[in-house]
């Protein structure tokens, strides 16, 4: 191959990743060994996971196989998307769809026994998400950090509930939310909780107890990075699950602090329904722990690893501000963040666009000779 083919290519090759992004990345991670085991590994489990319940929807095969179980055969819910797929696409899984879940039993299986188990799931999985108690489920988080931050008194910190003794936790909470406005820079919508960190300044914290794992296409993760972009907030992002992806590839280098509570946290008067929700022959979610109450590690992390973790954070933070801004303000794509971070962080090379365009024009290649 001559070298100007080889520019050609080259140039053809990075642009795609650059601009068209997932499903080259899909396709060209697909084609690596490691990523292709997880994959198989992925689809074994799947196959072991519904014979054994008949039919399962994506969030409890997600407890399953990226949550549960030794941590070798894990498998994050990303690949298991490939994976479920994949076996759609060759008979090996049915799927139907209910809402906005999808639900996966094995094309073999009793039609009886999949219509009996699906009916006893889906009541639980429509009583988790409907509106009068996800409102709840999210403030719980919330108030397990107010009461961290409360016990702790490492930080001064806007955002407080302010009848969290008046009435039991069947009711909505009353929230004295942080300002939109901080010496005068704006967000679109309020932050969680803003702390205020000696030498480090504003830290702008949120919280998302939901099932889904976050990655960094969510919306869930971009709004809350947009906020504390407008803000100049180091982002302290708190959740029940963070993707491999999103902590490496953005968090990690970019000064965004995470921590994991690995629990999901439901109301204490719904003792009922997580109790259904829990059971290996339901839903599965084995995570789900009742109350508002902190644990240990989210106390332990705001009042400890915090203070620590802050200024180092702040450097990579302001390093990096512009790109981030860019990304979650929605001016560029992710396949274009991640690549002009590679390059920044010296892991991928920028190439010299100006030099492979006048090649491409001004040569004329021999291979191209009839």
């Amino acid at each position: 191959m001559s070298s100007l083919v080889w520019r050609r290519e080259a140039a053809s090759t990075i642009l795609r990743w650059r601009f068209i992004g997932v499903a080259v990345k899909r396709d060209f991670a697909k084609g690596n060994p490691k990523v292709r085991a997880r994959i198989d590994l992925a689809k074994r489990r799947v196959a072991n996971i519904l014979r054994a319940h008949d039919i399962a929807s994506i969030r409890t095969l997600e407890q399953k196989i990226a949550d549960a179980g030794p941590n070798a055969q894990r498998v994050e819910p990303l690949l298991l998307g490939w994976a479920l797929s994949e076996m759609l696409e060759s008979g090996s899984v049915k799927k139907r769809q209910a809402g906005r879940t999808s639900w996966y039993n094995l094309p073999d299986a009793n039609s009886d026994i999949v219509a009996s188990r699906f009916d006893e799931q889906i009541n639980t999985h429509i009583a988790l998400t409907e509106s009068r108690l996800t409102t709840r489920v999210g403030q719980a988080l919330e108030i397990a950090i107010y009461r961290a931050l409360l016990e702790v008194r490492k930080f001064d910190f806007l955002g407080a509930f302010v009848d969290l003794d008046s009435h039991a936790d069947d009711q909505w909470y009353t929230k004295d939310g942080p300002p939109e406005i901080v010496s005068g820079r704006q967000s679109k919508g309020p932050l969680d909780f803003i702390l205020f960190s000696p030498g480090v300044g504003i830290v702008g914290v949120e919280a998302k107890n939901r099932r889904e794992w976050l990655y960094p296409r969510h919306d869930e993760f971009v709004g809350f990075l947009r906020k504390c972009c407008e803000l100049e907030a180091v982002p302290v992002l708190i959740a029940r699950r963070i993707s491999y992806v999103l902590q490496s590839e953005i968090c990690a280098p970019c000064g965004i602090i995470v921590h994991e509570v690995f629990n999901q946290l439901l109301p204490e008067s719904d003792s009922e329904i997580a109790d259904r929700a829990r059971h290996k022959r339901n839903l599965g979610y084995h995570d789900i722990r009742v109350g508002n109450r902190p644990d240990a590690r989210l106390v332990k992390f705001l009042g400890t690893n915090l203070e620590r973790l802050l200024p180092e954070a702040a450097v990579k933070f302001q390093e990096h501000f512009d790109l981030l801004y860019e990304y979650a303000s929605g001016e560029i794509t992710y396949p274009k963040f991640h690549f002009d971070l590679q390059v920044k962080l010296g892991r991928y090379v920028e190439p010299d666009w100006a030099a492979i365009a006048a090649a491409s024009e001004g040569e004329r290649d021999p291979e191209d000779e009839e």
